[in-house]
Parts: C-alpha cells; sequence; structure tokens
C-alpha cells in the first residue's frame, strides 16, 4: 500500500502574493509530424509550460506540467499528428484540467528544423538548419477556456548595408572620372557590385493561427529568406560563393527593410486570416563592424497590417498615375 504523503503545495503561503507565472522549462521530448506529401518531420523540441497561481496556494503541482506534455504527445504518436502550434494547445488544454486554480496557462515550444536545399550554381544538396517555434496560452473565464496559438520559424541569412554601399559607390565614381567620361563612369557603376559591409541576419516570424487554419512553418521559413539581401546556404563551392556574394550585393537590405519584406509577403499571401489574429515580425542583424547589432520589430493584427500595405500600395500607384 502507498504511503499518503502531505499534500504541501494547497498550503497558504507565508506571504499571499499571486504569481503570474509558475511551472518547468527546458522538458525535451521526442516529436514525429506525419505529411502527406513528403517524409515525416522528425523533431526534438523543447517545451515550457507554465501556469498562473493564486495567492491563497503555496505551490503548483509541479510534477502536472511534464506529465501533461508527455500525455498529449503519447496520444500525438499514437493517432492523427497535430499541427505543432495545435499540440501546444492541446497542452495547455490539459494543463488548465490538471491545475484547477490556475487561471492562465501558457505553454512554448522550440526545435531545430531541418530543410532541404540545393546550393545556387552547382546545385549541390544541403542540409540547412532552422528553427521552428509553436506557443499556446489559455485562458478560464465565466464562459469556459480559450485557447490562442501560434506558430513560428527563425531563419538565418545574409544582410549587405545599403548605407555603406552607396558610399564606396560614390568614391569609387570620383576615382573613375580622373581617367573616364562621365558616360562610360556611369555604364560601369550600372554594371559593377560595390563593396559593403555585411550582416548575419536573423528573421523572425510569430503568427496566430486561428481555429480551422492552417499556418505551415516552410512558408514562413521562405518568407524570411526572402527579405533579406540572400539566403545563406552550408556547401557552397567557388562558384556559388559568387553567387550568393553578388546577388547579396545587388539587393543590399536595412533591418527595417528586412521586416517591412516580410510583413508586405504576410498581408499578401494571408490576407485570409481574420483580422484580429497577430502578428509578429522580427529582424536581428549582428554586424561586422560594430559591436552592437540592428534590430527592427514590428507586432500587429492581420487587419493593421493589410491596412497599412494597401494605403502604400494605394499612394504607389496614385504618385505614378
Amino acid at each position: 500500500m502507498d504511503k499518503c504523503f502531505p499534500d504541501t503545495q494547497d498550503k497558504i503561503p507565508t506571504i499571499p502574493v499571486h504569481l503570474t507565472r509558475v511551472g518547468v522549462k527546458g522538458v525535451k521530448k521526442l516529436l514525429k509530424i506525419e505529411r502527406e506529401e513528403k517524409r515525416p518531420i522528425v523533431l526534438l523540441p523543447t517545451f515550457n509550460a507554465f501556469v498562473d497561481l493564486p495567492s491563497t496556494q503555496k505551490g503548483i503541482h509541479m510534477s502536472r506540467n511534464p506529465e501533461a506534455i508527455s500525455e498529449v504527445l503519447e496520444q500525438a504518436l499514437e493517432g492523427t499528428t497535430l499541427e505543432i502550434e495545435s499540440l501546444c494547445a492541446k497542452i495547455a488544454s490539459c494543463l488548465l484540467k490538471k491545475h484547477k486554480y490556475a487561471k492562465r496557462v501558457e505553454v512554448s515550444m522550440k526545435s531545430d528544423y531541418m530543410i532541404m536545399k540545393k546550393s545556387p550554381v552547382t546545385q549541390i544538396k544541403t542540409q540547412e538548419m532552422t528553427n521552428i517555434m509553436a506557443d499556446a496560452i489559455g485562458v478560464r473565464n465565466e464562459d469556459g477556456i480559450v485557447i490562442r496559438k501560434m506558430i513560428g520559424a527563425e531563419v538565418v541569412g545574409m544582410t549587405v548595408c545599403p548605407c555603406a554601399q552607396e558610399s564606396t559607390k560614390e568614391s569609387s565614381k570620383q576615382e573613375l572620372l580622373k581617367f573616364l567620361d562621365e558616360e562610360t563612369t556611369e555604364k560601369v557603376l550600372e554594371t559593377v557590385s560595390f563593396a559593403s559591409h555585411n550582416q548575419r541576419g536573423r528573421g523572425m516570424i510569430m503568427m496566430e493561427v486561428p481555429e480551422n487554419y492552417v499556418i505551415r512553418a516552410e512558408d514562413l521559413i521562405r518568407i524570411i529568406e526572402d527579405s533579406m539581401s540572400s539566403p545563406v546556404c552550408e556547401l557552397l563551392k567557388r562558384s556559388d560563393e559568387n553567387a550568393v556574394v553578388v546577388h547579396a550585393h545587388k539587393h543590399p537590405m536595412f533591418v527595417e527593410d528586412c521586416v517591412r519584406n516580410m510583413v508586405q509577403s504576410i498581408a499578401n499571401e494571408y490576407s485570409h486570416l481574420p483580422d484580429d489574429a497577430l502578428v509578429t515580425v522580427r529582424q536581428t542583424n549582428e554586424e561586422s563592424i560594430h559591436r552592437h547589432n540592428a534590430f527592427a520589430e514590428k507586432v500587429a493584427t492581420m487587419g493593421e497590417l493589410k491596412r497599412e500595405i494597401n494605403n502604400t500600395e494605394a499612394a504607389d500607384i496614385d504618385a505614378h498615375s
């Protein structure tokens, strides 16, 4: 017969203060996601799971958090595997059932995610690592339980500074004019790529996924890569290196440009989403000539993004009419 141990967590705390988030971080699990059109995706994600704690409760029942994660993942392995954001939503729902005193729960998941690519010229196959993420927030109110879920991706790319490139172009122009005429100099300037300092860019998109909608992490990865001066590749031969560098220097981008590029693509590709769906877009550029990094972010609803993009496009049409 098992011993009956006292439930210390249910005692009144010495200092009766409500806590916003209590739980576990760094829970690793193996996860396989079935995809109809290609081979299954195998992930080793890390989960964080939190609940709020009322001022009348000394502690949460901590073991219930990893227990909820395990239960949901076991069910997923036995049946039809859900998308990762739906898994987080299921865990959030399970936590609210296990922690009757909790009014709010948060579940987050992050995992390495491998995609197959080909180098730009030699077409060598290469494995590229990205990150995919998912969040779910569950709230218990008078009407029941409301859960909002999100999916996201983070990708490394390359950016070229437009400001430094303009400076090198102007200084090169002055040197060329010493022995070339104006017309020939302009032809050279239009033909040649000019030097600039580069940055390793880290783009991130996090999007709310309403019920009955699907957003694939692979599509977000593509949008992020396309927003920068150039994608990067693990394996590059010399002709590939040349193609990447030339392409990047023909498409210089500020950190602000990258965020605006992503926002435009999201507004165009996901215009069918409800207007209240939340979107976070973020770019960090790791500087090569400074000790600091550059950062830009946009947090808005889909409705706000669509209105901004539509107003911008309308203004461009008016300007050229």
